[in-house]
């Protein structure tokens, strides 16, 4: 049971008294999260995760997101820095994601299914977070005077390993937040904080080039990037780990035994593939869960469709081929839209309480699609710094998109066992994030085909053509608003209101009987 801590001054993530002099802002502005969205009287003192347990796993959020930022916003780097075109750039980004088709779900239920007398989750937390660390590092330490054939075979090879062992860190890292607490309102505090600290990522990696492109530290991009993935490797590593050592599971010796028969060995086999493949064709029959991956991949994949654009964009057009220049003040932008990222969340988690996670969607969404079309007449050479005004209203996608969907998914899984008297966290959790992941692969692969398309054209640094600079603004503006509101058509008939919601739940209770009920009353 976890101690609460005792009313008094407000307090750091750390626990002690919060001040100017003792704490950073955005220290603060965490405490100031959880004294807001703290556990109320209704949780039970044995379902509280407490502040720092909070913290703890929101720490893996940063290291899950920082993961994602470095290996997406690095890989200009093959381009700006090696020449390479940017189709197979995209191809880098797009193939080694395909395989998290396979390994997302089958670490999911290997997960489940592990017994060790460390827990299911903590031993591949730890595991993959060191593998992933190590292999980044390597990843980027390239071999001077190569060919564009080696560079492609080089990264696509390590990138595989990458995503292999990131998986390995990740999947059991979601999954263990579900059982941090049985409460279905600490549950979201949880989820609340983590998606919190875990922006902290976005506010550090828009300034990755601009470290990569610094003249003054190193004599060229390629080896600034051999240096950050060095940094990368050893935060993710060094924090990385902080969940396996610090957390408990819940359930740690709840994995499945398959029991086989003695006379027929192979049978725990047959019968596992035969289970995860049934599992995995029932979560994928859900409408419901249907229409929010369906989103999430529309929302999200608009937006990593252009996010290098929005590099290009700065550089090309509103500082006609400066990289540096265009570096830093995309560093100015992607900060500012991170740090509105924080504001977007505790908005949207209250918004959701106020008018249902359905209707808020859509107002973020709607917000975001506001603040892309405005890059159109904000991205101005002539005023430069008017490129940091459409930022904050962008946040309002991914910030909301990322604050609802765990907590939709939620009841999804409640509508689920309603229907099939089963609970599929895991196997929910790891197709959701894998949509993520694929959205991701098809973006970036898209991206690069799309840029290609426009004309753009590396050698010809801030010499391009008009009508190249044209259709990089159009897609740049444009491609996200088309993107966005057929995320919002797609959850427009989603079935799942607050009210159905409850029914479900007392259904539920009443199903497992009065002591199976959740301890919040």
């Amino acid at each position: 049971m976890s101690e609460q801590p005792k009313p008094g001054p407000p307090q750091d993530p750390f626990g002690k008294p919060a001040s100017p002099e003792a704490a950073g802002l955005f220290a603060n502005a965490l405490a100031a999260w959880h004294l807001r969205f703290g556990a109320d009287n209704d949780t039970r003192p044995e379902d509280r995760v407490g502040f720092l347990r909070m913290v703890i796993y929101g720490i893996g959020a940063f290291v899950n997101n920082t993961l994602a930022a470095a290996i997406g916003g690095m890989l200009i780097v093959l381009n700006l820095g090696l020449g390479m075109d940017p189709a197979l750039v995209g191809l880098l980004g797009a193939l080694p994601r395909l395989t998290d088709a396979i390994t997302d779900p089958l670490m999911g239920y290997i997960s489940d299914h592990t017994k060790s007398r460390w827990g299911r989750r903590r031993p591949y937390i730890f595991a993959g977070a060191i593998a992933a660390g190590l292999i980044y590092m390597v990843l980027w330490w390239l071999p001077l005077g190569q060919s564009e054939t080696f560079y492609f075979v080089w990264f696509l090879v390590g990138s595989i390993l990458f995503y292999l062992a990131y998986t390995i860190f990740a999947t059991p890292w979601v999954a263990m937040g579900y059982e941090l607490t049985p409460d279905y309102n600490e549950r979201t505090r949880l989820m609340g904080t983590q998606n919190f600290i875990g922006q902290l990522a976005y506010v550090v990696s828009p300034w990755f080039l601009w470290f990569m492109t610094n003249k003054d530290w190193f004599p060229d991009q390629v080896e600034g990037a051999r240096w950050l993935a060095i940094i990368i490797g050893v935060v993710v590593i060094g924090l990385g780990i902080l969940p396996a050592i610090f957390l408990r599971e819940r359930f740690a010796e709840a994995a499945v035994d398959d029991n086989p028969e003695p006379d027929e060995p192979s049978r725990g086999l047959v019968h596992s593939l035969k289970d995860f493949g049934q599992g995995l064709k029932i979560t994928l029959s859900s409408t419901s869960f249907l229409k929010l991956g369906a989103a999430t991949f529309l929302v999200f994949n608009g937006f990593i469709l252009i996010s290098s654009f929005q590099f290009y964009v700065i550089i090309y057009y509103v500082f006609g081929g400066d990289q540096e220049l265009g570096s830093e003040w995309a560093g100015y932008s992607g900060t500012v839209g991170a740090v509105s990222t924080f504001i977007v969340i505790t908005l949207i988690t209250w918004l959701g309480t106020k008018v249902g996670k359905r209707r808020a969607f859509f107002g973020a969404i709607g917000v975001s699609m506001v603040g892309y079309a405005l890059k159109w007449f904000c991205y101005n050479p002539e005023i430069p710094w008017l490129l940091l005004v459409p930022a904050p209203l962008m946040a309002f996608g991914l910030g909301g998109l990322f604050t609802l969907m765990g907590s939709m998914i939620a009841d999804v899984v409640d509508e689920d066992e309603l229907i099939t008297q089963e609970r599929r966290e895991g196997m929910f959790g790891s197709i959701f994030w894998w949509v993520v992941k694929l959205g991701m692969a098809a973006a970036l692969a898209g991206g690069g085909y799309l840029l290609n398309a426009t004309g753009f054209d590396v050698e010809l640094g801030g010499n391009q053509a008009a009508n190249t600079i044209f259709w990089m603004r159009v897609c740049d503006a444009f491609v996200p608003v088309v993107t966005s509101a057929l995320a919002i058509w797609a959850v427009w008939s989603y079935p799942i209101t607050e009210e159905t919601a409850n029914a479900t739940r007392l259904e539920l209770e009443r199903r497992r009987g009065t002591e199976a009920a959740p301890a919040a009353s």
